[in-house]
This record gives structure tokens, C-alpha cells and sequence, in this order.
């Protein structure tokens, strides 16, 4: 193990991790959950029209995956995790002890929610939730589809998140509401 470095993923990352990895597995994070908490001015949003993109907020838990990387790939994963989500330094990169599924405790690095941030959209109920991601648009894509690849990887990976399927459920009523 000397030299291997771990990455939770608990968003995109999850089904699109963008590096090499030797291992994927099914992690649990305590202490922090799972939360559309960040105003997106660039990937899934404008300043214009931001949109919500997830953050790791505190309390809770969350499931996500863990992806174990050699040595020798480090630095350059390293790199390309900094680029991918820092665009704007909403995140706080963090050391974490995420729990795999195999039952191992791994000290992993992850991307806290930062509370300092202007981008920090704190606790929005469920309506302002929707109302953001409802409509909203950036460089990645509409925002309503990054909840539903989402909830959709997440049952895929065996996970269920009940809070974002309600959450898809309103946006999409909003948005069918919003059509011609």
C-alpha cells in the first residue's frame, strides 16, 4: 500500500472519475452529507443564473465510492482533481477516513463544502433547491440532468438517497410546468 493514495467520490466523480484507478469500491463518509449547497457559476450555471451544484455539508453521512490510485499515477491525478474541482475554489480539499464496503477504514481525500466561499448557498429548503437547478445551465450542461445522472448512478451503484429523489421529483414538476 506504501505510495497508494485514496479519492471519495460522492457526486460525478462517482461515475465519471476522469483518472486511472486500481480499485473502486462503495465508501461511507460520517459527519458530513450529501447537499446541493453551492451556487454553480461555471459548471452547471452562470453568474447570471446560477444553479446548485452538491458539496459535502456537515452532520450526517453519506455514501459515495472510493478509488484506490498507484504511486506513480498520483501526481497527475492529483493534479487533474485540483483543475477539475477548483474551477472557482468553492471546495476545501480535505483528508478524510472514508469506510469501504470490504470494511476497511482508508484515509481518502475529498472536497468539503467551503463555508467562507461566496458560492456557499447554505441550507436552501427543498423549493429553493429546485427553483435554482430548475432551468439552470453552464459549460457541463443543464443542471436538472447532473441531479438525474445523480440519482440514477446512485441506484445503479445500489444506493438510494431518498433527499435528492425528491428533490429530481420537484424540479422535474417544475420544469414540465415551465414548458410551452
Amino acid at each position: 500500500m506504501d505510495g497508494e493514495h485514496w479519492v471519495f467520490g460522492y457526486g460525478s466523480l462517482m461515475w465519471r472519475p476522469g483518472f486511472p484507478f486500481l480499485d473502486r469500491q462503495r465508501a461511507m463518509l460520517h459527519g458530513r452529507r450529501r447537499a446541493f449547497c453551492i451556487y454553480s457559476v461555471h459548471h452547471r450555471g452562470t453568474y447570471a443564473r446560477p444553479g446548485l451544484v452538491l458539496g459535502l455539508a456537515s452532520g450526517g453521512s453519506v455514501r459515495g465510492a472510493a478509488f484506490k490510485v498507484g504511486a506513480s499515477d498520483w501526481p497527475q491525478v492529483y493534479a487533474y482533481l485540483r483543475e477539475r474541482e477548483q474551477p472557482t475554489e468553492t471546495y476545501v480539499e480535505s483528508w478524510v477516513e472514508a469506510r469501504l464496503a470490504s470494511g476497511e477504514t482508508v484515509r481518502a481525500l475529498t472536497f468539503l463544502s467551503d463555508r467562507q466561499h461566496t458560492q456557499w448557498a447554505g441550507a436552501l429548503t427543498l423549493e429553493e433547491q429546485a427553483a435554482l437547478i430548475a432551468g439552470a445551465e453552464g459549460l457541463s450542461g443543464r443542471n436538472v440532468d447532473y441531479l438525474r445522472d445523480l440519482v440514477s448512478h446512485l441506484r445503479e451503484d445500489g444506493m438510494r438517497d431518498q433527499a435528492m429523489e425528491r428533490l429530481l421529483q420537484s424540479v422535474e414538476g417544475l420544469e414540465r410546468g415551465a414548458g410551452p
